[in-house]
């Protein structure tokens, strides 16, 4: 059964830089696209990032230019790489697979002063 785990949230001031981590478990994640979300109170779920088996990687309008999304198959993780967040950013934060239907239980990220 595939699973998610999101971890690296936490409080962080505008303009600065957060690394979130996922980490998947029960299936051959190397074959898989991998997709981050993120869903704030009172706003729908956003698509944020997202990575496909070769790589290729795909944003948001809202975080092109300030985010990034790398995968290290051997540890089975993605990565997303906040940087110059700013406080519309805060939300919390989901990996998974539409493929699978999974997706973790997400990581709280939060940007203020």
């Amino acid at each position: 059964q595939a699973q998610f785990v999101e971890s690296g949230g936490g409080l962080v001031q505008p303009g600065g830089s957060l690394t979130l981590t996922c980490t998947a478990s029960g299936f051959n994640f190397p074959n898989y696209v991998i997709t981050w979300y993120r869903q704030s109170h009172g706003r729908e779920r956003e698509r944020v990032a997202q990575i496909t088996a070769g790589g290729s990687t795909n944003f948001a309008t809202s975080v092109k230019d300030r985010f990034t999304i790398s995968r290290d198959n051997a540890k089975n993780a993605i990565f997303l790489q906040m940087n110059n967040v700013q406080p519309e950013d805060t939300a919390r934060y989901y990996c998974g697979s539409h493929t699978l239907n999974s997706w973790g239980q997400g990581t709280q990220v939060t940007v203020s002063s």
